[in-house]
C-alpha cells in the first residue's frame, strides 16, 4: 500500500521506472482477471497492454487517490466488457472465437498450463457474463462487493448475489470432474 502511495507519486512526476514496476507488480493479475472475463489469451493480452497505453499517456494529469490496485482491475473489467460489447457487434470476426489454448511462452501459457485450469476457464466462460465479472473481480481483483456494485452499477446485495450464484454454477459445471 505504501508502496502504490509512492508509485503514484513518481509516475505522475513523469517517473519510467514508476510505470514499469506498477506493470511488473500487476501484470499477472491483470492478465488472469483479463482471462477470466474474456476467456482468450490474445484477447487478454491485448486489454492489458491496452490499459497500460492508455495509463502510461495519463501520467501528466494523474491523480488517483484510492487504490492503484483496484483502479487498473476497474480498468482492465471496462476494456474487456467494450471487447465483448464488440464481439457481439461483429459475430463473424475472428475475436468471435473463444481461445482455450495456451501459448508456449509467457503469462498467458502459465495461466492454462493445466488440465484443471483449463477445465475451470471452460466452466467461467460458461457463465453469464455478470456473474463472470463479478465472481473474477473479487477472487482475481481482490474487489469488495462494495466496489463489485458500484464497478456494474448494482447493489452490493445483488452484487453478492452475483458471486454466490456464479459460483453455485461453477461447482455444478464442475462438479466431479474436478481432482483437488
Amino acid at each position: 500500500m505504501l508502496e502504490d502511495e509512492w508509485l503514484k507519486l513518481r509516475f505522475k512526476a513523469g517517473n519510467r521506472d514508476a510505470l514499469r514496476r506498477i506493470y511488473e507488480k500487476y501484470r499477472d493479475r491483470l492478465l488472469t482477471l483479463a482471462m477470466a472475463l474474456l476467456n482468450d489469451s490474445h484477447a487478454a493480452e491485448d486489454v492489458l497492454h491496452d490499459v497500460f497505453v492508455t495509463f502510461a499517456q495519463s501520467a501528466n494529469g494523474f491523480g488517483l487517490r484510492g487504490s492503484l490496485k483496484g483502479y487498473l482491475a476497474t480498468c482492465v473489467a471496462n476494456r474487456a466488457k467494450d471487447r465483448l460489447r464488440g464481439r457481439k457487434r461483429r459475430p463473424d470476426s475472428l475475436d468471435a472465437e473463444v481461445d482455450t489454448a495456451c501459448d508456449s511462452d509467457g503469462p498467458a501459457a502459465r495461466i492454462l498450463s493445466t488440465e484443471q485450469s483449463q477445465r475451470v476457464s471452460a466452466a467461467l466462460a460458461q457463465l453469464p457474463h455478470e456473474q463472470r465479472e463479478a465472481v473474477a473481480l473479487h477472487l482475481n481483483a481482490a474487489m469488495t462487493f462494495r466496489q463489485i456494485a458500484r464497478h456494474q452499477g448494482i447493489s452490493v446485495s445483488t452484487a453478492k448475489g452475483r458471486y454466490r450464484y456464479g459460483l453455485q454454477k461453477l461447482r455444478s459445471i464442475l462438479n466431479g470432474r474436478l481432482e483437488p
